[in-house]
């Protein structure tokens, strides 16, 4: 298989498909009983596999916080495929001085580099918090983006705020990327897909969406055509998956779109759609 198409973030290069992490560790945004059935299900074998498939189609890049079932099926991943994975890490941190020590910027920004992170972004629970719409700004941003370059590592925001994009282009943050909530159905996002797509085309940074298909809301058919047909050729894609055909489908589905393609993939069957597969005599 041809590697999946590539772009540069920060000069690294990056698949444009980014593999997700909520539907290994438990993080369904449907319920608690889906959250412990990932969780019951998921082991670091189940996890291997499926980001074995990702690797093998050249899709290197994984975004989360590598607890460590995850940290262990990485590296598995890594020697059974000979590919080195990119980690995008999440972390949160004290923005205040009543926070654990353990949660100390300097701390978090520590283990993350310990962990092999190439990217490192403020996660949502704090950037938001950071985000000024009365003054335009991102309260502290430069002094953790500086903390993070001292660490050879590359800044950026992890949002569900449009603002965070708008701000920090107007400000000149030193981020080289976002990442930003995108999909059809408008799941979690604050405005319209509509002003989401034009904030994306106009950033001045390639742009990781998330959440394509809506946690599950939307049929991968219908929410890849969307985020694929509506971002530009430097921006990604980040999807969870929960199984190796899972991660192969979204992989082959998002091959078809890239290329104009109508899928290919084999449909799902039930009786129901009898009438639909019976050939005229």
């Amino acid at each position: 298989m041809t590697d999946f198409p590539r772009t540069m973030v920060g000069g690294v290069s990056l698949s444009r498909l980014i593999v997700g992490t909520n539907w290994f560790l438990g993080y369904s945004h449907m319920s608690l009983a889906k959250d412990r059935f990932i969780k019951s299900y998921q082991t670091r074998e189940n996890i291997a596999e499926i980001l074995v498939v990702f690797m093998n189609a050249g899709i290197d890049t994984i975004m989360g916080m590598p607890v460590p079932i995850l940290r262990d099926a990485i590296s598995e991943a890594q020697d059974r495929t000979g590919r080195t994975a990119k980690l995008i890490l999440t972390p949160h941190f004290n923005i205040t001085t009543d926070g654990p020590p353990e949660d100390d910027p300097e701390r978090v920004f520590d283990t993350c580099k310990d962990l092999g992170a190439t990217f490192c972004f403020p996660h949502e629970s704090v950037t938001d918090l950071l985000i000024d719409r009365m003054h335009n700004n991102i309260r502290d941003i430069d002094r953790y983006t500086a903390m993070i370059r001292e660490r050879d590592m590359i800044p950026g925001l992890s949002t569900h705020m449009p603002e965070a994009v708008t701000i920090a282009d107007a400000t000149g943050a030193d981020v080289e990327t976002y990442i930003q909530l995108y999909n059809a159905a408008g799941f979690l996002m604050q405005v319209e897909a509509d002003w989401v797509m034009r904030i994306i085309k106009n950033a001045k940074k390639p742009v990781m969406t998330i959440k394509p298909l809506a946690a599950g809301r939307l049929l991968p058919p219908v929410g890849l055509a969307f985020v694929w047909n509506t971002i530009r050729d430097q921006d990604m894609v980040t999807i969870g998956t929960t199984t190796p055909d899972e991660a192969k489908e979204v992989i082959d589905l998002s091959l078809d779109f890239l290329e104009r393609r109508l899928p290919s993939i084999e449909l799902q069957t039930t009786r129901s759609k009898k009438s639909l597969t019976t050939e005229s005599t």
